[in-house]
């Protein structure tokens, strides 16, 4: 009795991985006829969470008594261009995965970069203070609260919903008797008094809204899925809140003391030239992203008395 068992456990497997393998074969036909680029990858993921799965599908012997409508739910959902990490519920991110939700800007692979820049700058200099403006999701500050565990991070944000969701990322992100600290301010980065307690700072990090009003994205999962707050970064060339950015951080950052901020692959110029021109920082350049666009403004914080420093004198640089 016992060895007629065996095979049909191996049977029962077999099925299971022969539905698999069908399952897996249409689901990213699927997806590549609704225009998925990645079909395969999120097909995968799609499958993981129908069948429940906590290791390689390869390796489940059976499949949940619904799994066939739980599949069908999850691709017909994608297939309508909801973004998977939405409908996965987190999104990775460096070494962590994120919780997401509707209405709070969704953190993309690109953004990690600026992590790796800091993390560069943290190898030749103290950064014991971090400030993550326009954090969303907490993203950014989430990752430098995991890789510099000795770090005290500051995460500011404006909309509520993004700041309690960046409050439950920093905190599953926080290890367990790590020394460094970890929290969310909710205030707007255009208002200097908001942020004047915020002082004697080594790194400012920010990925923040930048895209121009006239430039109205065309993927359906950033149009229909992402908050228009957390896209549009004001003025004719987007730049607004980038300004600001540039301008809180002159105000917070110790001399030497690390920029890095996202743009538009397009605005590498501009941004630049906003960082030189407000006279507060020296060795400014842009750093390309993993594709090789050109993504992020980096910039140091001039030493303090720098005649061409506008915070040395009796002036304040203000948006």
């Amino acid at each position: 009795m016992a060895d007629a068992a065996v095979p049909a456990a191996e049977s029962t497997a077999s099925v299971a991985r022969t539905r698999l393998r069908a399952s897996l074969s249409a689901t990213t036909e699927r997806l590549a006829r609704a225009g998925i680029v990645s079909a395969s990858v999120e097909a995968r993921a799609l499958l993981e969470r129908a069948a429940a799965a906590t290791g390689p599908l390869v390796l489940l012997d059976e499949l949940p008594e619904d799994f066939d409508a739980d599949l069908e739910a999850l691709v017909a959902r994608r297939c309508a261009r909801e973004p998977l990490q939405l409908i996965l519920g987190s999104a990775p991110f460096r070494r962590l995965r994120l919780d997401v939700r509707p209405g709070v800007f969704i953190p993309r692979p690109e953004t990690e970069v600026a992590i790796d820049v800091l993390l560069e700058h943290a190898r030749s200099t103290r950064v014991r203070r971090v400030v993550d403006l326009c954090t969303g999701s907490g993203a950014l500050a989430a990752a430098v609260v995991d890789e510099l565990p000795a770090a005290d991070v500051t995460a500011v944000e404006i909309d509520p919903a993004a700041v309690d969701l960046a409050e439950e990322n920093l905190r599953r992100a926080h290890r367990d008797g790590a020394p460094g600290t970890a929290r969310v301010l909710r205030a707007d980065i255009t208002d200097a008094a908001a942020l004047a307690g915020l002082r004697g700072i080594d790194a400012v990090i920010s990925n923040p809204p930048y895209i121009p009003a006239d430039c109205v994205p065309t993927d359906p999962e950033v149009l229909r899925h992402d908050p228009e707050r957390a896209l549009y970064g004001g003025g004719a060339d987007g730049l607004d809140l980038p300004r600001a950015v540039i301008a809180r951080a002159s105000e917070m950052l110790v001399a030497g003391g690390l920029l890095v901020m996202e743009h538009a692959d397009v605005q590498g110029e501009a941004t630049r030239a906003l960082a030189e021109g407000s006279g507060a920082f020296a060795d400014v350049r842009t750093v390309a992203d993993l594709t090789g666009r050109d993504r992020f403004l980096v910039a140091v914080r001039r030493e303090a008395g720098d005649a061409s420093d506008p915070m040395s004198g009796s002036g304040r640089l203000t948006r």
